[in-house]
């Protein structure tokens, strides 16, 4: 319901600052501020995404948690849509998105609303994530390891018996005897 609204409401409040703003100061100057603030986006978006890409690879080299990085790089990613889009709100919103500080708030302010069932590492991947032994493996009572001592794999085999020397290939490749064409 939310959604439909945000998408009902928010042409509608871009159309009254286009008209009021047009109003006021004409409609070339309102187009080039439209323009200008695009491109100035983009070079915005350029700068923090790099910034943010760079904060993604250190959180992946120390081995910690990617998760604030990565939600401000979506958070960067739909900054810049919000600033190509033509319009004053939207432009506010992505040039407020642009900002760190209110990034980390809207970072602060999902993360309270998001519970994450379950976040594992593997075995010596960072300090305190995984069990002693556990490989990555989830430990619950009465679940063990695949290859754990004491494991019974059912499968069935055929006896291959190897090839002749003088037999030829199968047919399905061609072999070194044949050379290329």
């Amino acid at each position: 319901m939310y959604l439909f609204l945000a998408f009902l409401m928010v042409p509608l409040v871009e159309i009254a600052l286009f008209v009021k703003v047009g109003g006021m100061i004409g409609l070339w100057p309102t187009l080039a501020i439209v323009v200008l603030t695009a491109i100035l986006g983009t070079s915005l978006v350029r700068s923090q995404g790099r910034l943010a890409m760079g904060q993604l690879r250190s959180s992946f080299q120390t081995l910690s948690d990617p998760a604030e990085p990565l939600a401000h790089g979506a958070m960067i990613l739909f900054a810049g849509a919000l600033l190509l889009t033509p319009g004053f709100f939207t432009d506010a919103v992505g040039f407020a998105l642009l900002m760190p500080p209110v990034r980390l708030a809207v970072f602060r302010y999902i993360s309270k609303r998001v519970t994450v069932a379950r976040f594992e590492m593997g075995a010596g991947m960072g300090p305190g994530q995984a069990q002693p032994g556990s490989h990555g493996y989830a430990q619950h009572p009465g679940q063990r390891r695949p290859g754990q001592p004491g494991d019974v794999i059912d499968g069935e085999y055929e006896d291959v018996t190897p090839r002749r020397p003088g037999d030829g290939p199968s047919g399905w490749v061609k072999g070194p005897e044949d050379g290329p064409k």
